[in-house]
């Protein structure tokens, strides 16, 4: 059985991944697993009384995640007989390759954000990461 892993950040590209990854399972009778990454908040020295607080705001970011994945799952289920979840935490191009190589994915596929070039350049890309990184095809959707 083929597997698709669609990493999705619940931004607007992400119905546009789910869309076309449940396309493609549903096309070679595959499962697909839906993956969210949660980082770790970015702490700089002047938010450091929010540092006491970081455990909170990490499960409470998964809490969401896992209620959101939850919902696509279940929408998704109406094309595709097996429908999986995922929740990782940390940087996002480790965290996606991982589970690709964990579940043996055959395809991700990805949103790709439609980022500037300054801003890939200042901050990387994931797409991009990924794209390096990835030992199966990747599939990129272009943001609308």
């Amino acid at each position: 059985m083929k597997t698709i892993l669609a990493p999705i950040d619940f931004s607007p590209a992400s119905d546009a991944v789910v869309a076309q990854a449940t396309a493609l399972a549903h096309a070679v009778q595959g499962r697909l697993v839906l993956l969210s990454v949660v980082q770790p908040p970015l702490i700089t020295s002047d938010y450091g009384p929010l540092i006491d607080n970081i455990a909170e705001i990490i499960s409470a970011a998964e809490r969401s995640a896992t209620e959101r994945l939850e919902k696509v799952r279940q929408q998704a289920l109406s094309a595709v007989a097996v429908v999986e979840t995922e929740m990782a935490g940390g940087p996002p191009v480790q965290a996606i390759t991982d589970a690709a190589a964990r579940f043996s994915a055959d395809f991700i596929v990805m949103g790709s954000h439609g980022h500037t070039a300054l801003y890939d350049l200042v901050i990387g890309s994931t797409t991009h990461g990924v794209l390096k990184r990835a030992k199966c095809p990747v599939v990129i959707i272009p943001a609308a």
